[in-house]
């Protein structure tokens, strides 16, 4: 049976042909409240350094059962941090946003990833208005005005509502799982190729975080990036988020830099829908 994943607000139209969606059982609203979701993870990254891992931990054992060992911790390439919005009451608008925001963790290695997961309450038990935000830890604030988010944008697609568990979990697995390393410029390629020897610091990938933000009518997930100006790695961003999440040809995408944000104070308001063809 086909299930529609899309909202119809903004001009979005209802869509169809997408797999099936299990519904995930409300749990309490406190972001921090445990939630049974254990499943495997759908990341590249993640599912070959677990089983690269177990795979050891096999080998190990079989040599000497006696014997205590340190557990493995398997590291990302980058270390992300967790960032909740606070509920704004009525009438309590954009300009308390920034103060709104609260930190609620880091993680750097695989194991420390699942630990907090399955502490975070799904979307689809917060209440309106509310947002979830994963930010590279090079970034201060999850804000427009950020010096590393200041010259980019983000990817937007709308849900309707019942339905961004799965999709918000994928997309965060994808960003943490480096499954949009290849989203760069040629001119960051060849900067990279020297790193090496050229500095200690370390590089920021194309993608500075993602966020799902639980409306009234509708949940919205985003993909934020760091150079709106360049189209091709705009374009790879796109059809990468269309992979990962399994989107149907007719999915509606749209697209809002932070700057436009920052002038209309709104950051899904006016945004441009994509109307590329998928190939």
């Amino acid at each position: 049976m086909a299930t529609n994943y899309f909202s119809n607000h903004s001009g979005s139209r209802f869509l169809s042909n997408n797999a099936t969606t299990q519904s995930n059982s409300p749990a309490n609203p406190a972001p921090t409240t445990p939630t049974n979701r254990n499943r495997v993870s759908s990341s590249k990254h993640f599912s070959t350094t677990l089983n690269n891992g177990e795979r050891s931990k096999s080998k190990d054992s079989s040599e000497s059962n006696s014997v205590s060992h340190t557990p493995k911790v398997h590291p990302l390439r980058n270390t992300w941090v967790f960032w909740f919005r606070q509920q704004r009451s009525p009438g309590n608008k954009v300009i308390d946003y920034e103060e709104g925001i609260k930190k609620i963790s880091a993680f750097s290695s695989v194991e420390s990833f699942w630990s907090l997961w399955t502490h975070l309450t799904p979307p689809s038990a917060l209440q309106p208005t509310t947002d979830y935000l994963l930010f590279h830890s090079g970034i201060r604030r999850p804000v427009w005005e950020d010096p590393l988010n200041i010259s980019g944008g983000k990817w937007i697609i709308r849900l309707r509502k019942g339905v961004a568990d799965r999709l918000w979990e994928d997309l965060v697995l994808a960003v943490a799982g480096d499954m949009f390393d290849e989203c760069r410029g040629a001119a960051k390629e060849e900067d990279g190729a020297d790193d090496d020897n050229s500095s200690d610091e370390p590089q920021l990938p194309e993608i500075c975080g993602c966020t799902i933000s639980v409306r009234q009518s509708e949940d919205i997930i985003s993909l934020w990036n760091r150079v709106e100006a360049d189209r091709q790695v705009r374009e790879k961003i796109r059809d990468t988020i269309r992979k990962v999440l399994n989107l149907p040809p007719s999915t509606i995408m749209e697209y809002k830099t932070n700057n436009d944000s920052m002038q209309d104070k709104s950051s899904f308001r006016n945004s441009a829908i994509d109307r590329t063809p998928l190939s």
